[in-house]
């Protein structure tokens, strides 16, 4: 691991890996749940069980992701074997998932998401663990994090423009923009996978127990510092991935202006990426978890008015939008540099290095957080009369309203009190390091 600044070309060679796979799961996210809802016969409820079942499905594939790369022995690379493999399997299942023939059906839609996320998994954790193995430094990894979500903030944003290109008499076409934004991932798949693969050294090696499923359970089952940041990640990423879940819905329904989703999208993660310097630069004063926890309350003030809101409160949306998308710039750039930093906890605790295992229980914890999403807010909308095409009562849009900023509130919430008090700040690393550097 260096323990030198980090060249420029490296570190764009490494984060350009993000740009493709920001804009197809922003695109999976966002457009794929409503287009499928408009143009197939699925309801909300078989669509959001669907993709609740892709993602439970995926869950299993991180552990053993993570433990097959951190046992690889490929001289072409460890981590970078996995990235370069995963490419193909990414395009394939971006082209079928989001070009659907017109009969599709529940089994297509779950057989393309279930291959677009195994083949998401083969490139992410890897790509995760290789980011921690390229610097040892507390500041610098949040640099090499920053690096990465500035270059998914770009795919996202380059992937959200297309709805407003397209659009047809200033309503998205989904049709269209999936097929745009599928093209726009190949080609730049293509182009981040040779660069990183040509650019980027993978040469660290991990030091692994003899029984790594059992270590990885006992690691759940004990209270320590990586499973407290964990839960809290999982906390707040559920409070950020149902409002996204349900923003075309409330766009739509509630403030009655589709025509400007793209917009409101498009100033979120544009705030978001201008944000990410700047709670990279708190966070060297202040410590990450303390200035991660910052950002949560400051996501919780605004959501707070969401339910306030209909079709003549659109100014105040934008107000809201620009506020949130600023702290999710935290959200971003912040968790994964702080896992990042229990690595080395780990190792000496441990004895172990295992960085494959700590971002393969990351990846799990991140799909959960929208499996869950899906699985709580589709359902609830149904229960409450809501309709994706049909006319809605006053009673189903309050409820959308509801469920689009109350749940998020909570859940940060929930997360900022599982952070109190937790323990690696950056003396503390310091010293994880010296102890480190002794032991040999």
């Amino acid at each position: 691991m260096s323990k030198s600044s980090l060249a420029p070309g490296l570190l764009a060679a490494y984060g350009s890996l993000a740009f493709p796979l920001a804009a197809a799961f922003i695109a999976l996210q966002v457009i794929v749940p409503t287009y499928y809802a408009e143009s197939t016969a699925l309801s909300l409820s078989a669509i959001g069980g669907l993709l609740l079942l892709a993602r439970l499905c995926d869950t299993v594939t991180d552990p053993i992701v993570g433990y097959w790369s951190d046992h690889s022995t490929n001289r072409f690379g460890r981590r970078k074997v996995f990235v370069v493999a995963a490419s193909p399997f990414i395009a394939l299942s971006v082209w079928f998932l989001f070009n659907p023939p017109d009969d599709a059906g529940g089994l297509y839609l779950l057989l393309w998401t279930v291959c677009i996320y195994i083949a998401g998994t083969l490139s992410i954790v890897p790509a995760s663990a290789w980011a921690a193995e390229l610097s040892e430094d507390y500041n610098q990894r949040s640099l090499v994090t920053g690096v990465r979500v500035a270059f998914g903030l770009a795919g996202t944003l380059c992937a959200l423009i297309v709805p407003a290109v397209f659009a047809d008499d200033g309503s998205p076409n989904l049709g269209t923009t999936l097929f745009i934004i599928t093209l726009l991932v190949l080609v730049t798949l293509v182009f981040s996978t040779v660069w990183a693969a040509w650019r980027v050294p993978d040469t660290a090696r991990t030091t692994l127990p003899g029984n790594s499923i059992e270590s990885a359970l006992a690691l759940m089952k004990t209270h320590n510092p990586f499973r407290q940041l964990l839960v809290s990640y999982l906390l707040n990423a559920v409070g950020n991935a149902i409002p996204a879940t349900l923003f075309l819905l409330f766009v739509t329904h509630v403030l009655q202006v589709p025509e400007q989703a793209g917009v409101f999208l498009f100033l979120y993660f544009i705030c978001a990426a201008a944000a990410v310097p700047v709670w990279v630069a708190l966070s060297k004063r202040f410590g990450k978890h303390g200035t991660w926890s910052v950002a949560m309350v400051l996501a919780c003030l605004f959501f707070l008015w969401t339910p306030f809101l209909d079709s003549t409160s659109v100014v105040w949306f934008y107000v809201i939008v620009a506020a949130t998308g600023f702290a999710t710039g935290a959200d971003l750039a912040l968790p994964s540099a702080i896992n990042a930093d229990v690595i080395e906890w780990d190792a000496l605790e441990t004895g172990y290095r295992r960085p494959g295992l700590f971002f393969a229980l990351w990846g799990t914890a991140s799909k959960l957080s929208y499996a869950l999403a899906i699985g709580i807010a589709f359902p609830l909308l149904e229960l409450a009369g809501f309709s994706a095409t049909d006319a809605n009562t006053e009673r189903s849009l309050l409820w959308l309203a509801v469920l689009y900023g109350a749940p998020c509130i909570l859940f940060k919430l929930a997360a900022i009190w599982t952070m109190r008090g937790y323990p690696i700040t950056a003396s503390v690393h310091a010293e994880i390091r010296e102890k480190l550097a002794l032991r040999g």
